[in-house]
This record gives C-alpha cells, sequence and structure tokens, in this order.
C-alpha cells in the first residue's frame, strides 16, 4: 500500500493511534480485557518482581492522562480477575495474569510486524524523535494550563 505523504499533525496523529489501539483493541475484546487494564498489566507483566502499586497507578495516570481513582479501580478490576496478586504495597502478576499477557503479545506480534515491519530505520527514528516532542510539549502545556 502507498500513501501520499502529508506533513504530521495532530489529526494524523490521532488518526495513526485510534487505527492502531483499535487493532490492539480488537484482541483484547476477545480476552475480556479493556484498554486501561492492558496498559496497567504490562508493567507488572514485565518486572522482575513485585510493583509498588502507588508507582503502578502514578505511572499509568501519567501515560493515559486519567484520574487516579479510575487507574486504582483498575488495579482492582485485575486482582479481582486473579490477574494480579496484592503483596502488601505491591502487585505482581499471576500465573493466569502472565498467561492471558503473552497471548495477547503473541496475538498481536503478527499484526505489528504488518504494521510496522517494512518501515525504513530511519523514518521509525525520525519518527520517534517527533513523537517524542510532541509528547513532551503537550505534557508541558497540560502542566501550565492544569488537567
Amino acid at each position: 500500500m502507498t500513501t501520499t505523504a502529508t506533513p504530521a499533525d495532530a489529526r494524523t496523529l490521532g488518526l495513526a493511534h485510534y487505527a492502531a489501539r483499535a487493532v490492539l483493541e480488537r484482541v483484547l475484546t476477545r480476552h475480556g480485557l479493556g484498554f486501561q487494564q492492558q496498559i496497567v498489566l504490562r508493567p507488572v507483566a514485565l518486572a522482575a518482581g513485585p510493583v509498588d502499586r502507588g508507582q503502578l497507578a502514578a505511572d499509568t495516570v501519567a501515560a493515559l492522562k486519567v484520574d487516579e481513582g479510575s487507574v486504582r479501580g483498575t488495579i482492582d478490576e485485575l486482582i479481582t480477575a486473579g490477574l494480579l496478586a496484592t503483596d502488601a504495597s505491591a502487585v505482581r502478576i499471576t500465573d493466569a495474569g502472565r498467561a492471558l499477557y503473552e497471548r495477547i503479545v503473541e496475538e498481536t506480534s503478527a499484526a505489528s510486524a504488518r504494521i510496522w515491519g517494512d518501515i525504513p530505520e530511519e523514518e521509525l527514528v525520525a519518527a520517534g524523535r517527533v513523537l517524542t516532542l510532541v509528547a513532551e510539549r503537550a505534557n508541558a502545556e497540560l502542566a501550565t494550563t492544569g488537567r
């Protein structure tokens, strides 16, 4: 597929985000998991050990720009579902949580390869620089105007 090159802008970024997110959510829906649940589950699945619950909530709030109560509720949902377990003030992935996370990664890997696979490395590096700068500026804007 060939596309006409247009300058990147907020609309282009949004369309790319929502298209990629829809691919992920299709997989998540098949497994009964929501987007925010997957965002919370991922760092715990990748951690070498238990993850501080407060830090997990703070990191998720910063990444998704959602309220802390919503994230804490998501953590509780994952505990109730048996995907995370609690150890005092930390959470850890359960065997069921790890198995689910690995299935999701396996199912999304093929789509990711099709989506990203043939984009030249130098274009990915350039896009990464631009997206990092946009995120930094948007976060600075949020910090000055309040959320």
